[in-house]
C-alpha cells in the first residue's frame, strides 16, 4: 500500500510539474473561471437592476390611437409618467421592428359605453415574446387597471354604495419564504450550473494532456513500463487533476464572496459566509472526482488529443439538464433526487443559496451515491490503463 501511495504521489508531482511549466495553460485552468464567472453573474445582475430601475422611473412615451375618445384617461396616465404621443402610420410594423414597446388603442365606442355604464374597452398592444417590452407593458396595464378601479369606486360612492360591498372576500398573502431564500432567487438558475460545470471539468486541462496528450507524444509508454501499478498511475493523474480543480474551485468561490461584498444592491445581501462556501465546496468536491475520473476514462479511449477534447462539447451540456428540467417542470424535492448526478448537486446548491438546512440523511445519501459513482469511473479508467494498446498512439 505504501509503495502504491509513493508511486501515486510521484505521478501526481510529475503531472503538476509538467503543467507548471506551461504557465498559460495553468492560468487558464486556475484563474479563468474565478475571474469570469463572478463578473458574468454580478455584471448581468447589475445590468438587470439598472434597466428595471430605469424602466420604472423614466417617462414612458406611449402611442395612443383614439386619445380624443378618453381625455380623462389620457390625463390620468400623464400623472403616472405615461405620456401619450401620436401613433405611427403602421403601428404593428413599428412594434415588430422594436421601435415601440407598447401602445394603447381606444375605440370610438369608448365614450358611449362609458356614459352608459358599460365596460369601456381599452386595448393594450405589445409583443409578449419580447422581454424588453414586458416592463413598459406591465406598467401601462397597471395604470389603466388602476384608473378603472378608481372610477368604479367613485361611481358606487355617487350612488350611495360602499365600494367594499363589491369585494366580499379580501385576499391576503403571507409569504413564508425566508429573507435568505428571497435574496437567492436571482442566483437559483445560473449559479448552480456555473459551479457544477466548474467542478465537473475543472481538471480537464491537466487530465486530457496527461492521458491523450502523453499518448500522442508517445511519452505514456515509458511511464507504463515502470514497476508502478496501473491503479497508482491512474490515481496519481486523477489526484493531480483534482488538485488543480480544487484550487480553481476555491478561487471561484472566494471570487464570488469578494464580488458580493464589493457589489451593490441585492449582491451585497447574498449569503457568502465561509460556512456557506464550505457547504458548497462539500457539494462540489464529489462532482470534481466524478468529472475527472470520467475524463480520464474518455481520454484513455481517445486515439488523439483532438478526439479527447471533442468530448468537452457534450460534457458541458450535462450540467444544464437539471436546470432546464427544473425551469420547465418544477418538481418537489424528494430524497431520491440526491442520488442522481447533476440533479443532486443542483438541489443541494439551491438549498445552500436559500440558506435551508440539509438533513444528515441527505448528506449521507448524496456522498455515498456520488463517491460510489466516482469509484466506478476510476475503476473503469484503471481497467482501460491495463490494456497494453493504450501505450500505442493512433
Amino acid at each position: 500500500m505504501s509503495t502504491n501511495l509513493r508511486w501515486m504521489w510521484s505521478v501526481a508531482r510529475k503531472e503538476l510539474l509538467d503543467i507548471g511549466r506551461d504557465r498559460r495553460t495553468l492560468f487558464m485552468a486556475l484563474l479563468l473561471g474565478p475571474l469570469m464567472y463572478p463578473l458574468m453573474m454580478f455584471g448581468m445582475q447589475y445590468m438587470a437592476e439598472s434597466r428595471m430601475k430605469t424602466e420604472l422611473d423614466r417617462e414612458l412615451e406611449v402611442p395612443v390611437i383614439g386619445a380624443e375618445h378618453a381625455p380623462n384617461l389620457v390625463a390620468h396616465l400623464g400623472t403616472l409618467g405615461i405620456r401619450a404621443i401620436d401613433p405611427p402610420a403602421d403601428l404593428d410594423a413599428a412594434i415588430a421592428a422594436q421601435q415601440i414597446d407598447v401602445a394603447i388603442e381606444i375605440p370610438a365606442s369608448f365614450a358611449d359605453d362609458w356614459h352608459a355604464g358599460r365596460p369601456a374597452t381599452v386595448e393594450i398592444i405589445s409583443d409578449s415574446t419580447r422581454r424588453n417590452a414586458q416592463t413598459p407593458a406591465a406598467r401601462v396595464r397597471a395604470a389603466v387597471a388602476g384608473y378603472g378601479q378608481q372610477v368604479g369606486a367613485l361611481r358606487l360612492l355617487a350612488r350611495g354604495v360602499d365600494p367594499a360591498v363589491v369585494q366580499p372576500v379580501a385576499v391576503g398573502t403571507r409569504d413564508l419564504a425566508t429573507e435568505e431564500a428571497k435574496r437567492g432567487v436571482m442566483l437559483s438558475i445560473l449559479l448552480p450550473y456555473l459551479l457544477i460545470l466548474s467542478s465537473f471539468i475543472g481538471g480537464s486541462y491537466l487530465i486530457l494532456d496527461a492521458t491523450a496528450g502523453e499518448r500522442e507524444r508517445q511519452s505514456l509508454e515509458p511511464l507504463l513500463a515502470t514497476p508502478a501499478a496501473r491503479g497508482a498511475i491512474v490515481s496519481g493523474k486523477i489526484a493531480a487533476a483534482c488538485m488543480i480543480g480544487i484550487t480553481s474551485l476555491l478561487l471561484t468561490l472566494l471570487a464570488f464572496k469578494l464580488s458580493a461584498q464589493m457589489g451593490s444592491g441585492t449582491a451585497r445581501m447574498l449569503d457568502v459566509s465561509f460556512a456557506a462556501i464550505g457547504r458548497m465546496l462539500l457539494v462540489l468536491l464529489p462532482m470534481l472526482f466524478i468529472g475527472t475520473s470520467l475524463l480520464t476514462f474518455l481520454a484513455a479511449t481517445a486515439k488523439s488529443m483532438k478526439e479527447a477534447q471533442s468530448h468537452i462539447v457534450w460534457l458541458m451540456l450535462l450540467p444544464m439538464v437539471p436546470s432546464f428540467v427544473l425551469m420547465m417542470n418544477p418538481i418537489k424535492t424528494e430524497l431520491w433526487q440526491f442520488a442522481v448526478p447533476f440533479l443532486a448537486q443542483n438541489q443541494l446548491l439551491l438549498k445552500v443559496i436559500r440558506a435551508e438546512p440539509i438533513a444528515m440523511q441527505v448528506w449521507a445519501l448524496y456522498l455515498v451515491a456520488s463517491l460510489t459513482l466516482a469509484g466506478l469511473l476510476w475503476f473503469a479508467a484503471v481497467r482501460r490503463y491495463q490494456q497494453e494498446r493504450l501505450a500505442v498512439a493512433g
